[in-house]
């Protein structure tokens, strides 16, 4: 118990320590951006520096929810404060969107009025470094949002990642125009740079909406039904009815688990804790399994390899391994006339 307080502070730790870090960048990119834009007028540039104030905004808003994220379950919030990471990660994207719908207006106004841009290689300069910064600081966000398991960083880290691609575009439109002389592709490129946005932005909302509407997660439900697999130990007979729930980084798991049926309330209970604690240890994501014990009533006689059952109806024949679909199918429907010859003996 005391290893895994361990882990999850030192977790909570680098998630604050990721969020800190992109707030502070965030704002330097922002500064150094608006900079280039004052020196080149260039709507591209303009684009760039817009989805930067966007960047601030976002951070500061995950960086919120990550603190928010790490309070413990109380009485109004039984399940913990874990989704705010997902509300966090829907705001950032509708931030994004709004940033492509201006970027979008702005890129046809100067098309319309006629596009001017000034001093090339300033803005050159400092649009290359800030797509450089942007790269890193994204990798660094996603890799500790995975690592510590936080939507919020990863979502924003996905964000931080589309900014360098907004300026390794802005860095070619104005290589173009300083090679060719026409203005017109500056306007032309923050167009796309909306587009870019916009698709980006409807994704992000679109993650995070399925992650509030707990959306089921094939590979979380995967690891899970290897877990199972893996720690199945004599007596577990079967495990149907599986569910996970997510909220932030701790997920909430219910599973119908079958017992022999001649075991008594304390036994069963015993060893279906014995059971969960395995499960979640192979898991390895922080969590929790409400069992609901089904006694087997001589329905799984066929594929229970359970040695000395007493009340055992018909011989062990043969038992494959856990599947998803079998895992996640509600009550098996055994025929009528099975369930009655197997209660009846």
């Amino acid at each position: 118990m005391a290893n895994e307080q361990s882990s999850e502070s030192w977790a909570q730790r680098a998630r604050v320590r990721a969020g800190v870090v992109s707030l502070v960048v965030s704002v330097l990119l922002l500064a150094g951006k608006a900079v280039a834009y004052w020196f080149t007028g260039s709507a591209a540039v303009l684009s760039d520096a817009l989805e930067g104030i966007i960047n601030v905004f976002a951070a500061g808003v995950a960086l919120g929810s990550i603190r928010l994220a790490h309070k413990p379950k109380d009485r109004n919030h039984p399940y913990g404060h874990g989704k705010i990471e997902f509300v966090s990660a829907a705001f950032e994207g509708g931030l994004i969107s709004f940033a492509a719908v201006v970027i979008f207006y702005q890129a046809i106004r100067s098309l319309y009025l006629g596009p001017e841009v000034r001093d090339l290689d300033f803005g050159l300069w400092v649009i290359l470094a800030a797509g450089i910064g942007n790269a890193v600081l994204g990798f660094y966000l996603i890799h500790t949002g995975r690592r510590t398991d936080s939507q919020a960083l990863v979502a924003d880290g996905k964000h931080v990642l589309a900014d360098f691609w907004t300026s390794a575009t802005v860095v070619v439109a104005l290589v173009l125009i300083r090679w060719t002389g026409k203005v017109w592709i500056d306007p032309i490129c923050a167009m796309v740079i909306g587009v870019h946005l916009g698709l980006s932005g409807a994704s992000l909302v679109r993650q995070a909406l399925s992650g509030l509407l707990d959306e089921e997660d094939p590979g979380a439900v995967e690891r899970l039904v290897e877990a199972f697999e893996d720690n199945l130990f004599s007596g577990i007979v079967d495990v149907h009815s599986v569910r996970i729930i997510r909220s932030g980084r701790f997920h909430h798991i219910d599973a119908h688990v079958v017992v022999p049926e001649f075991w008594d309330i304390l036994e069963a209970h015993d060893r279906a804790e014995d059971y969960e604690r395995e499960v979640m240890k192979t898991f390895g994501t922080e969590g929790e399994i409400e069992f609901h014990i089904e006694p087997c009533e001589r329905l799984y006689c066929r594929r229970c390899p359970l040695e000395d059952c007493p009340v055992r109806a018909q011989a062990f024949q043969k038992r494959d391994p856990l599947q998803v679909e079998e895992a996640v199918r509600p009550d098996p429907q055994f025929p009528p006339e099975r369930r009655a010859s197997a209660r009846h003996g």
